[in-house]
């Protein structure tokens, strides 16, 4: 089996609104693009930052600019009008845990995507001047990845998510930012093992072979840590359009055969399993 959760119906754009997006032929199209692919597990995860509900959790600028559409529409569309796995991609916010909580429970997802895109009110992959970056702050790249990471970790812990998506993100910017001097591995460990003990899945995403980073979310040290410390793997596109689905999947395959992973997680009502991949 193949799957792909972490996908969203419309692109991160000004010009996307709900009601263009979130119809049935629209699904449908994402429906037929991973059937001709060979994935045949699919699911939605749309940005939590895109729902006015989510206002009650977080008041950053970045999700009061986004904030628009109505969560409960979202999931009825999902369940009444496609086949798809219902999911949510929901950021971690530090020191916002139970508010996150009650947006969760509120709603019967069949899994939640939990991402670090902000470090604290830093973003850690938005483009811009008008927002605070982890590399705006003149801080040495072994201070930014431990951050990072760091709050990686508190976010596995949470038992907030079911998934940990592009799990090194802070590498996004590729060359255009510095890497520590230090063995990465070090900044991984905190993060694999907090994974292991909430029995958190990692994601791997190809989403990194279409940014700068131009390699697969989580580098192959990152990969060979959590398998070799048993932590479950997700497998992931996060695609924005159809087009985009399963993208350079034969990658994905060949870094997991090459770290040793045999099987998928699938889920459904937040029940995690495992699949030979296929």
């Amino acid at each position: 089996m193949l799957t792909d959760y972490h996908v969203h119906l419309r692109p991160d754009a000004d010009d996307s609104p709900a009601e263009r997006y979130f119809t049935a032929s629209n699904a449908e199209r994402y429906r037929e693009t991973a059937t001709e692919r060979g994935i045949e597990e699919l699911g939605v995860a749309e940005h939590i930052h895109r729902f006015t509900q989510a206002l009650a959790v977080w008041q950053h600028p970045w999700w009061r600019r986004w904030a628009r559409d109505d969560v409960d529409d979202y999931c009825a569309f999902v369940r009444e009008e496609t086949d798809l796995r219902l999911g949510i991609e929901a950021d971690y916010v530090s020191g916002r845990e139970d508010r996150l909580a009650s947006f969760l429970d509120a709603r019967e997802w069949d899994y939640v995507v939990g991402s670090v895109h902000f470090v604290e009110d830093a973003a850690v992959d938005l483009e811009g001047p008008e927002w605070e970056h982890v590399w705006g702050r003149g801080d040495r790249p072994e201070k930014v990845w431990e951050r990072y990471f760091a709050t990686l970790a508190a976010a596995a812990r949470s038992g907030l998510f079911d998934i940990m998506a592009h799990p090194d993100l802070v590498k996004v910017w590729g060359r255009a930012r510095p890497l520590p001097d230090r063995d990465p591995r070090y900044y991984y460990e905190p993060a694999v093992e907090a994974m292991l003990d909430a029995g958190v899945a990692m994601e791997v995403s190809t989403a990194g072979l279409r940014k700068p980073a131009g390699e697969l979310y989580p580098a192959p040290a990152l990969l060979a840590m959590a398998v070799d410390a048993g932590v479950p793997i997700a497998l992931s596109s996060d695609a924005h359009v159809p087009e985009q689905l399963g993208y350079r999947y034969d990658d994905a395959l060949a870094a997991l055969a090459d770290a040793g992973v045999a099987e998928l997680c699938v889920f459904e009502a937040r029940q995690r399993h495992t699949e030979p991949i296929g």
